[in-house]
């Protein structure tokens, strides 16, 4: 079958909007980008880390793993139970700045994280959800390679999908600083981001 630069373009935007829909959701990831994103620390290591992430996992996705993740379940479990954990400990701290928060300004002297700090942090909340390997790597593997010779294009319209949403949140929330250079706003978005936690951890933990 002759393959034309229309199916080609048609593919890469159904892997761009198949890639939106799973990403663009309150969760855990999103909340940390955003957050990072308003206080301007270390934001293009965290966008990198999630954006190459998931070109990583939609790769994977394409070539097959998702079967493999299939026939080991205690795998997702394990990564399940590891998760709750850390959103469960996240939760918590989210809480305690709610409880005693700081404007933006203030918070680029107190409490600010390392970079190592954020790396870690960005790296547990995508690779400990098992949310990534059943919808990344699973469902949009399936997606893809439902375009026969055309699954790459697919897999590329879903990365770049990924690639955008990070980029725009992440230095997007800039324009919400002036709304954060006050005490009651970090106390509104740590309340949300705890809340936000506190029920992925729960849900991870139960596995419902």
């Amino acid at each position: 079958m002759l393959v034309t630069s229309l199916d080609i373009f048609a593919t890469w935007a159904t892997g761009l909007g198949a890639g939106l829909a799973l990403i663009i959701a309150i969760g855990a990831q999103n909340a940390f980008v955003l957050r990072q994103g308003i206080r301007g620390e270390h934001v293009g290591l965290v966008v990198a880390v999630c954006a190459l992430s998931d070109i990583v996992l939609i790769a994977a996705g394409i070539l097959g793993i998702g079967a493999v993740i299939t026939a080991v379940p205690g795998v997702v479990v394990t990564i399940r139970l590891a998760g709750a954990a850390f959103l469960l400990g996240y939760a918590v701290l989210a809480a305690r700045r709610a409880i005693r928060p700081g404007s933006l300004r203030e918070g680029t002297q107190q409490g600010r994280l390392s970079k190592r700090a954020a790396l870690a942090t960005v790296l547990a909340l995508t690779w400990l959800n098992p949310h990534v390997y059943l919808d990344t790597v699973l469902l949009l593997g399936t997606l893809a390679n439902q375009h026969g010779s055309l699954r790459w294009w697919f897999g590329v319209g879903a990365a770049a999908g990924s690639l955008f949403w990070f980029s725009a949140l992440g230095w997007g929330a800039r324009l919400l600083r002036p709304v954060f250079a006050k005490p009651g706003a970090w106390r509104v978005l740590d309340a949300v981001i705890a809340a936000v936690m506190l029920m992925l951890g729960l849900r991870m933990a139960f596995g419902f």
